[in-house]
């Protein structure tokens, strides 16, 4: 038998993750429907805007990206538990390939091309609560899976930076419907490459109720939980109120002089932020370490967002927004704690309740912000958001840290430990 080669260290942090055959078609899966939804997001707006001038509708379609999450993810979340993940995701696809496919029709209305941007958004909390659900399957429900999901998560963050500009870009080379045609492709693409690259695995469960009833049922159960509820909102309180000065960045920047080159350098500073400490996180540090660190980042992530108070220029607020976006790096640590709280059955109900309650509180987050700033200076919403959110952060932290105790009574750090000591057996049996 010949002799390992000392010199070939295994992959570490997140490489090893595309040692994993499936989770390799996931993340490519991934990156295609992003970019479909970026594109489809750019030219929907310019072709709304096109065909009736109003800048409302034009807003309007951006909105109605969020808007129905909440309906999605709480009358259908039950999808995700009830039938094989694998067909739930193939099957999400196409439905938005689908309608995709309807707005390049000439003969679209506006009023149809915003009910169908509405039915994307619909089934979108479904697919990414399967596919988070689905990763546990994959990866285990160990640190991979939580370096699994911090990456999917980086590579939204990135689509933030380069993606509307690409589309843009693309705009200037087709009309609006020829680039909706490219949302088609990638949607069909996603769809492949998941009913290809993943095996067929059965349902987790789902009895023989309606699905709605089934659906609400599991929210109850994820709500009703107090150690679940407590770690669902301390994963949605800082988003709320970090998107204020994100809502809020043309008329900051109106309000300090720094013209339109200044907006997109306020918009890009926290996803910058939020992308270098994850990849730092979750490549450097070890799952304990992350643990560790999690309630006090939590606590602090929205404090620089208080420097606002003596209306910073653009360096000074550009670097408190990367600060505040590098306090997320807390989310690693609190993913791992929701995985071990959810029980296996009620895994995909969770996670699209997860996904559609942080769209939702994001979305209010802004119209909240908006509202505001009709009243107050900008600096002052944002030095408010920062102080509101601290409070909200540190009272969560505390209740995250009161639920703390397992079922038999030991504390549950060491449970975890006790996990992390067994992610290396998960992480083999999972790559092979």
């Amino acid at each position: 038998m010949p002799a390992q080669n000392p010199s070939a260290p295994e992959p570490s942090g997140y490489l090893r993750l595309f040692t994993v055959r499936e989770f390799r078609a996931v993340f490519l899966a991934h990156a295609l429907s992003l970019l479909g939804v970026v594109v489809s997001e750019v030219a929907l707006t310019v072709l709304v805007y096109g065909l009736t001038g109003s800048p409302l509708l034009s807003a309007l379609t951006f909105a109605l990206g969020m808007l129905p999450y909440l309906v999605g993810g709480t009358l259908l979340s039950g999808i995700a538990d009830r039938y094989p993940p694998r067909r739930v995701l193939v099957l999400c696809d196409m439905v938005c390939a689908g309608c995709a496919a309807l707005m390049t029709l000439p003969a679209t209305p506006v009023f149809a091309l915003l009910a169908l941007r509405c039915a994307i958004a619909l089934v979108s909390p479904v697919f990414q609560g399967t596919r988070m659900a689905t990763l546990t399957d994959i990866l285990g429900d160990g640190d991979l899976f939580i370096l699994g999901r911090s990456l999917l998560r980086i590579v939204s963050q990135s689509s933030v930076l380069v993606g509307f500009g690409l589309g843009g870009v693309l705009l200037t080379v087709v009309s609006p419907r020829g680039a909706l045609l490219i949302t088609v492709c990638t949607f069909a693409a996603s769809a492949l490459l998941l009913r290809c690259g993943t095996r067929r695995r059965p349902a987790r469960g789902g009895g023989g109720s309606a699905l709605m009833k089934y659906s609400l049922s599991g929210v109850g159960q994820v709500l009703g939980d107090r150690r679940i509820r407590a770690l669902l909102l301390l994963l949605w309180a800082p988003p709320m109120f970090m998107v204020a000065p994100e809502a809020l960045a043309a008329p900051y920047a109106d309000q300090i002089g720094v013209g339109v080159a200044g907006v997109g350098l306020l918009m890009c500073a926290l996803p910058v932020g939020t992308i270098a400490a994850e990849l730092y996180a979750g490549s450097v540090l070890s799952a304990t370490s992350r643990a560790r660190v999690a309630l006090p980042l939590a606590s602090v992530t929205l404090l620089p967002l208080t420097v606002y108070v003596v209306t910073p220029g653009l360096m000074w607020a550009m670097l408190a927004l990367v600060l505040a976006g590098a306090g997320s790096a807390y989310t690693l640590g609190v993913d791992r704690w929701f995985v071990d709280a959810v029980p296996e059955e009620l895994r995909g109900r969770a996670m699209t309740v997860h996904t559609a309650g942080l769209m939702t509180i994001q979305g209010a987050g802004m119209a909240l912000a908006g509202l505001a700033a009709e009243f107050f200076a900008v600096s002052t919403v944002v030095t408010a958001a920062g102080a509101l959110g601290t409070l909200c952060c540190l009272a969560l932290a505390a209740e995250v840290r009161a639920t703390r105790r397992t079922a038999d009574g030991r504390p549950a750090d060491l449970r975890e430990q006790g996990t992390e000591s067994r992610d290396g057996a998960d992480h083999h049996v999972t790559g092979g």
